[in-house]
């Protein structure tokens, strides 16, 4: 189908996953293969990268904890696994499921089609003698996958023992997977120089970054927050953003707590970190789709490079000397096609690592500028992506349960260890009087104060007395909607005490219930809320 303008109209998928498949085989693989894109950049994407589960990566140095993380996450040792304070992981580990539980080497790992790791052939055998899948049946990784990774070592240990390129292969995973987690130990901050280079090499996926502060168990409230200044520093040193990673303090692991006294701020920050990774199935094909659009911005700044430099070539004679002066000056190429393209300054590869890979490229054969290859991938962005968007929505809504189960997941979800049970509006939830009871003579001191008609104050005379709390009207508005159970306007002496007792509940930091909780309910009141209504 074409538009009147005689551009075809936005393509029409079944789902994310092809739609996104189709579209970079049709329209942006033939604008990366004809400038060199994937020797520049990154491989080819292969069908296996559009269809695999969310998958996320630990980094850190050694003995930081990475292997215990992922034994907690799971609630269960998987193959390959071994745990020491030395550096003990020598190896990649791909943690995923299957329905026995064994090894596949490396080797066998980049020839099956159905794994997204085709591509890391790239990096040899020095490599892949370091790299495996784990395989086991875990309900967990039913829905992700988890890549366990080397601890970073310092000094030469990092440059001689290694065969092969660590921060690249690390930044081939940033680019696949839907979260990176650096782990830091509370005991070890020094962040080393190999390291620093490891986190600069995930430069432009600072959106899939988060940081776990572990061991925090082990020192105490005030060696904490020195601590965690300490790694705020740092990590502003290293990550170039004005927004603030986000840091999780805890300890990641099934053993007491050596030092007690942060119990509720690290059962806070783990439940933060596990709705985190939750989400990830359910917006695993935007992450996708942000990736391709990202990938798309750069291909296009690669087929501008890459055909300047071509037209800038002498036909005959000087040729090396040319190539020579291009590459020094590439500066200023990137700043007249910025100019020309109207192309922003961050869409632009590394110009170190642009001018490295240059040198040993003939630039005679580069191609020149195809209009037809760009025009493909501007229409993608315009048109297809904003279709596939709708469908991404789509079937979120379709599938609003999909998240992470299992293994630590299921621990905190229900029953009185659920995070917040027996706190705030969830006070009194188990219990067999009604909570507000308690401190009921109180306000009903100041109730009687207000002169009630026929048992009942008037919501003009309950605000006089809820604006002494100083919290927002917006926030006296819903609890006023929440107490006023009978919804007649007016409150009785229990739902007057359900108001302050709401009130109380927000003043010591808790949230507002959407609607009011079973157990809150007045004992007159009871049979009269309606399950379903919820306050704004």
């Amino acid at each position: 189908m074409f538009r009147k303008n005689g551009k075809k109209d936005p393509e029409l998928f079944q789902n994310v996953s092809e739609g996104l498949r189709k579209l970079y085989r049709t329209k942006l693989f033939p604008l990366e293969d004809t400038y060199r894109f994937h020797d520049f950049h990154s491989p080819a994407l292969e069908d296996a990268d559009f269809d695999n589960k969310p998958m996320v990566l630990l980094v850190g140095q050694y003995s930081t904890g990475k292997t215990t993380f992922i034994r907690h996450l799971m609630e269960q040792d998987f193959p390959g696994m071994r745990i020491g304070p030395e550096p003990t992981t020598d190896s990649f580990i791909a943690v995923m499921h299957g329905e026995q539980e064994g090894v596949i080497p490396g080797n066998a790992l980049v020839v099956d089609p159905k794994k997204p790791f085709r591509k890391l052939n790239a990096f040899g055998n020095a490599f892949l003698n370091r790299f495996m899948c784990a395989q086991m049946p875990n309900a967990v990784l039913e829905s992700i996958s988890i890549i366990d990774t080397p601890g970073i070592l310092s000094g030469e240990k990092q440059r001689i023992s290694r065969g092969y390129d660590f921060a690249a292969v690390l930044e081939w995973f940033a680019e696949r997977v839907d979260r990176i987690i650096l782990l830091f130990d509370a005991h070890k901050l020094d962040i080393s120089d190999e390291f620093s280079e490891v986190i600069r090499a995930l430069k432009n996926h600072e959106d899939k970054m988060r940081v776990v502060l572990n061991k925090a168990d082990q020192i105490s409230t005030q060696q904490l927050m020195r601590v965690y200044g300490a790694l705020m520093w740092s990590l502003g040193k290293i990550i170039n953003t004005p927004e603030v990673v986000r840091v999780y303090i805890g300890s990641f692991w099934a053993q007491p707590l050596l030092v007690p006294d942060n119990r509720k701020l690290f059962e806070a920050e783990e439940q933060d970190l596990f709705l985190d990774i939750q989400s990830l199935p359910r917006n695993a094909a935007l992450r996708k789709l942000n990736d391709l659009i990202k990938r798309a911005r750069l291909a296009k700044v690669q087929a501008y490079i890459i055909s300047s430099l071509k037209k800038e070539m002498p036909a005959m004679f000087g040729k090396d000397a040319k190539k020579k002066e291009l590459i020094t000056n590439l500066s200023e190429i990137y700043h007249r096609i910025e100019k020309e393209h109207q192309i922003s300054p961050g869409d632009f590869p590394n110009i170190a690592k642009m001018q490295e890979l240059l040198n040993g490229q003939d630039f005679t054969k580069f191609p020149v500028l195809r209009p037809k290859l760009l025009e493909a991938v501007e229409d993608m962005l315009a048109n297809d992506i904003a279709k596939l968007m709708i469908l991404v929505r789509q079937e979120e809504a379709d599938m609003p349960s999909q998240k992470v189960k299992g293994g630590a997941f299921e621990g905190t979800m229900n029953g009185p260890f659920g995070h917040g049970y027996g706190e705030g509006a969830s006070e009194g939830i188990d219990e067999m009087e009604w909570v507000v009871g308690r401190d009921k003579p109180t306000y009903d001191e100041i109730f009687y104060t207000l002169s009630p008609i026929n048992g009942k104050v008037s919501g003009a005379a309950a605000k006089k007395e809820m604006v002494k709390s100083k919290l927002p009207n917006t926030v006296l508005g819903k609890i006023w909607k929440l107490a006023d159970v009978d919804k007649d306007g007016f409150l009785d002496d229990e739902e007057f005490a359900l108001a302050n007792h709401l009130i109380k509940v927000k003043l010591e930091g808790h949230e507002l219930p959407g609607k009011l909780p079973e157990h809150l309910v007045p004992p007159s009141k009871r049979g009269l809320v309606d399950d379903d209504e919820e306050v704004a």
